[in-house]
């Protein structure tokens, strides 16, 4: 064989893989923002939960979901912030879920339903 078939050769090859080694590192970076995301979704949840269930302040934990979920989005609307109860009774559980759609930065598919969702006993 003479090396231009050689390089000919390495050329196909290489076009034939390079779209399976940009799919593979496309993928790691929307696994990777997505895991992220549902991360910080679950911990603002948790921090939001907190506030209601401590200061029985509905208003106070969506704000601070919201303040805790800045870096995933700053858009996040109240109604996507949800209490299982309005008044946190001393004893009883109160639960907060939060809910976000996560748009991907490929395109390829999405968005992508998540939520984070906190419990806690109310009364502290």
């Amino acid at each position: 064989m003479s090396h231009d078939s050689e390089r000919g050769a390495a050329a196909v090859e290489f076009a034939i893989l390079l779209p399976l080694l940009l799919m593979l590192v496309l993928g790691t970076i929307e696994f990777g923002r997505a895991y992220n995301a549902q991360i910080t979704l679950t911990n603002a949840a948790r921090d939001g939960v907190r506030v209601m269930a401590i200061g029985n302040d509905p208003t106070g934990a969506r704000i601070a979901a919201k303040n805790a979920a800045a870096s995933v989005s700053t858009t996040i609307p109240n109604s996507d912030i949800l209490f299982s109860t309005n008044v946190c009774a001393t004893g009883s559980q109160v639960t907060l879920t939060i809910k976000y759609n996560l748009a991907t930065i490929t395109g390829i598919a999405g968005p992508f339903p998540m939520s984070g969702k906190g419990v806690m006993l109310c009364g502290g």
